[in-house]
């Protein structure tokens, strides 16, 4: 697509080279007059009249087609509030392996991933055509899908316009059957997975099913949303919508439960999101602090936005807590006590013991914490940034092999791992890319009890009381031994005393 300029605006071109003798104001003159970049001839005077330029129309075209998209996509009903975006460089520098699925690839950022459950995809797509009636054909799927895509792809932050139309529906369709046939109670005898009831009580027995619970759930990127799960519900069985929700609901907190991550259902109101919208957030919304009523996703403020912020915008470790007198108790969940989940930290009203939800460790709980705040990073004001805060507070509280040690002792940390030292570069590595401020109150919930724990450790009393007691009250032998050395000095002194008072009088 080449052509010629003509030569009236040729000579204003040159005479704005003349008078400006820039080329970079040449080019912007050439693109405002109808889309074209200039450039010289090969072998050509630079007063040539005849001038090879390069036209820009299809680039013109797919910018408005591009900004048409946007503008429609801002107009589609039940705008989404959680988007899913790709894991930004920085945070997978640290450890990309824990945002990338190894046994199902979900989603489009995945879908040209070649993994071993293609076929595993199919058989879940025959075994929910099995359940449902004999008129819901895969064409009657496919259509209902296909009224959901705009949707759909705008709870993506990339617009993926390499992947057609028959391609995303196909993959919603595939995949949606894959996770319902995992997770929902379809009738036993048609569901090729045994779903439901009898495959939760041999759930954690399966190697299989620990990771496809790890792909399916625990990573950001690897998400669908919500709704087409419901959709394939809805057109499978009676009630499908209402039934599936309530299945993999079910299923999410058994999770929680096992990992002992928490053990109440989520209690969500408004402003928060009542319902999940893929299944990490499902996860997302059991993972909510007791004390989050004045922190609210969308709340302008609270009352210690007013109160004076402290300098130091960190924790301080667990040992350097331990030298000021700080004690720590692990706290036991329950789900009609005040700690349901593990971000239900607590400071006495004494403000001398921390009470921390007891936290297993195992090789999966790096991955989860990771994508949680991956979801946080991009959605935060929909769903706040609690998890991140208590990542933030744990990674600063344990990131020394003496810490984790310290809070092992305490059962505040239970880990499977080789040594502390390896769970302490773990903690250390945790929140490597993460952007958040532990100085703002408006969205740390642990704010107020970092600001007592900082005071107090800057307590130069406390702080010699305490080393008092460490050095000379933690071995018993020690400590009759110095409060036999303080009554022997108290009666030398009231000996004096007397001494000096009879020599007076004599």
């Amino acid at each position: 697509m080449y052509g010629k300029v003509g030569r009236r605006n040729v000579y204003m071109m040159q005479a704005l080279m003349h008078r400006k003798g820039n080329f970079c104001e040449v080019c912007l003159y050439t693109l405002l007059l109808g889309g074209y970049e200039l450039s010289k001839t090969s072998g050509q005077s630079s007063d040539s009249d005849s001038v090879v330029v390069l036209e820009m129309d299809p680039l013109v075209h797919e910018l408005k087609r591009k900004l048409a998209s946007l503008k429609s996509s801002k107009t589609l009903p039940g705008e989404p509030r959680i988007i899913v975006s790709k894991v930004g460089h920085l945070r997978r520098n640290v450890c990309n392996s824990e945002y990338d699925p190894d046994h199902v690839s979900i989603g489009p950022y995945n879908h040209v991933r070649h993994l071993p459950t293609q076929q595993d995809k199919l058989r879940s797509l025959d075994a929910v055509l099995t359940a449902a009636e004999p008129s819901m054909t895969v064409e009657v799927y496919l259509k209902e899908l296909a009224c959901l895509e705009d949707k759909a792809r705008s709870y993506y932050a990339n617009t993926f316009d390499g992947i057609t139309t028959h391609q995303f529906v196909h993959m919603l369709l595939l995949d949606g059957c894959y996770i319902l046939s995992r997770f929902a109670s379809f009738p036993a005898k048609h569901t090729a997975h045994g779903a439901g009831a009898a495959r939760s009580s041999a759930f954690a027995a399966s190697l299989e099913d620990l990771a496809v619970v790890r792909d399916v759930f625990f990573l950001a990127e690897n998400q669908i949303p919500f709704f087409v799960l419901e959709k394939i519900g809805e057109l499978t069985v009676p009630d499908g919508k209402a039934r599936v929700g309530k299945w993999i609901a079910d299923h999410a907190l058994e999770l929680m439960k096992a990992q002992r991550y928490a053990v109440a259902a989520p209690a969500m109101v408004p402003p928060e999101l009542t319902a999940p919208e893929n299944l990490l957030h499902l996860l997302h919304m059991h993972l909510k602090p007791q004390e989050m009523d004045a922190l609210l996703p969308g709340a302008t403020g609270n009352g210690a936005a007013d109160k004076p912020v402290s300098s130091v915008g960190r924790w301080r470790t667990a040992t350097e807590y331990s030298y000021a007198g700080v004690k720590f108790r692990s706290q036991e969940m329950s789900e009609k006590g005040g700690v349901r989940c593990i971000l239900d930290v607590r400071l006495d009203s004494g403000g001398g013991t921390l009470e921390v939800p007891r936290l297993d460790i195992d090789n999966e709980t790096w991955r989860l914490l990771r994508n949680l705040m991956e979801l946080e990073q991009r959605n935060r004001e929909a769903v706040g940034s609690h998890v991140t805060a208590y990542c933030v507070f744990m990674s600063q509280l344990a990131s020394d092999r003496k810490d984790v040690e310290l809070l092992s002792k305490r059962g505040v940390i239970v880990h499977a791992h080789g040594n502390d030292a390896e769970v302490a570069q773990h903690f250390a590595d945790l929140c490597k890319g993460i952007v958040f401020d532990t100085s703002e109150p408006k969205i740390n919930y642990l704010w107020d009890i970092r600001q007592k724990l900082e005071k107090r450790s800057r307590s130069y009393r406390r702080r010699w009381m305490a080393w008092l007691r460490r050095k000379y009250f933690s071995n018993p032998w020690l400590a009759v031994g110095l409060l036999a050395a303080a009554i022997g000095l108290v009666c030398a002194i009231v000996q004096a005393v007397y001494s000096v008072l009879s020599y007076k009088q004599g």
